[in-house]
């Protein structure tokens, strides 16, 4: 852990100061060095999978119910610290503090009061850990696109497609997929007809009628992330989410909040670079002294760090206005839009500091890479969050 925690380490700025949020943020820290960094170390180079014991432990800190009433469980907490929490997660293995929005609620809201509750208490408690299934091969930042159909057949959907890129879906509790349940009427949205259902299922395994394909990344490890494949899977109509434009509209309110997310997974990891490569330059010695007093690599450094300050007060400040109920699409395409890009600039610069050692497996600089360069692609790839800010900014002439 030593070399973990030896450069100055940021605290939550004065304007989102409170004990409480100090508190909770040196917690997150000292699990991530102690607990989440060795296991990333182990298993990340295996392409291995959290381990239940890791989860389990994470469920008792609190951190599947971050945003979950304390009634029901959570910690009754907002947007600022879920993602607060998430960067300090990220910083140790990107693909633990993903791990977290698999809960927070996702999966719970049916009409059954009863059943809605139950589920809150396991989302919280981290026994109802999900998958998300929004894309498809050739529905991806065009969802409104997807094909996926579900058939009404009594009180049951049958469900038949291909969903692409579902992380964590076959360890999962649930998987919340949108699907297609009726075509537009001509003048309707290309968004009408859609629906969120939620397949229950034992963790690792897929029901009758549902069948995985692991995807070979290059990155993101912790989790495998599926290629979907839906013949006939039958679902409870009682586990319909939403429907309609309703469907597609929770769905993206629900990427908002999942943008800045992202946004502090990569405030997380550009700032394990600078870290390391604080650590990195007092070490290495090249004409007789460290690489660290040449100015040109100081320099380097001096922008990588900046870089992530201003990242972090971005998303914070967008988190802030979330927790006040502000819709912030707008906030949220721009943070993540600039987290991401610079993260991966930021994790590129800090193998070039490593030189010959940074293009190893010997150092942790490379994973950082690797995982900061999936976040510009992630949540809606950097050109669809231009596209959503020049749309909100500028509006388009009627040739357009």
């Amino acid at each position: 852990m030593s070399d973990f925690l030896a450069p100055p380490v940021p605290v939550v700025p004065a304007p989102f100061h409170t004990p409480e949020r100090e508190k909770l943020q040196e917690q997150a820290r000292v699990f991530a060095a102690e607990r989440v960094q060795p296991v990333a170390d182990e298993l990340d180079k295996v392409k291995g999978e959290i381990p239940p014991s890791l989860l389990d432990e994470m469920a008792e800190l609190g951190y599947f119910g971050i945003t979950v009433p304390r009634e029901h469980g959570g910690l009754g907490l907002g947007a600022f610290e879920y993602c607060m929490i998430a960067e300090e997660l990220a910083r140790g293995w990107m693909s633990v503090g993903s791990i977290i929005a698999r809960a927070q609620g996702a999966g719970t809201g049916v009409a059954d009061e009863a059943r809605r509750t139950e589920l809150l208490r396991r989302s919280a408690a981290g026994t109802w850990i999900g998958a998300i299934a929004l894309s498809e091969p050739d529905a991806g930042s065009d969802l409104a696109a997807v094909a996926t159909r579900a058939e009404r057949d009594g009180d049951e959907f049958v469900v038949t497609g291909r969903k692409r890129w579902t992380g964590n879906a076959k360890a999962a509790d649930f998987i919340q997929v949108l699907v297609r349940t009726e075509d537009p009427r001509p003048g309707e949205r290309r968004s009408a007809g859609l629906a969120t259902l939620v397949v229950e299922k034992e963790r690792d395994s897929f029901p009758e009628g549902l069948t995985g394909r692991p995807i070979d990344k290059i990155g993101y490890h912790g989790f495998v992330t599926w290629d979907l494949e839906f013949d006939g899977l039958r679902v409870p109509a009682g586990n319909q989410l939403a429907s309609g434009d309703q469907g597609f509209a929770d769905t993206q309110q629900w990427l908002n909040i999942a943008r800045v997310h992202t946004a502090a997974r990569a405030v997380g990891l550009a700032r394990a670079a600078v870290e390391d490569c604080v650590v990195y330059l007092q070490e290495r010695e090249q004409f007789e002294h460290p690489i660290g007093d040449f100015q040109a690599v100081r320099f380097t450094l001096a922008t990588m760090a900046a870089r992530v300050e201003q990242a972090r007060s971005f998303y914070q400040h967008v988190a802030h206005r979330l927790d006040q109920g502000e819709p912030c699409e707008r906030e949220a395409a721009m943070v993540k839009l600039l987290a991401t890009e610079m993260a991966a600039e930021v994790t590129g610069d800090g193998i070039q500091l490593h030189g010959g050692n940074g293009y190893t497996t010997e150092h942790r600089v490379e994973r950082y890479w690797r995982d900061a360069r999936l976040t510009t692609i992630f949540e809606g790839t950097s050109e669809i969050q231009q596209k959503i800010i020049a749309d909100r900014l500028l509006p388009r002439s009627p040739l357009g």
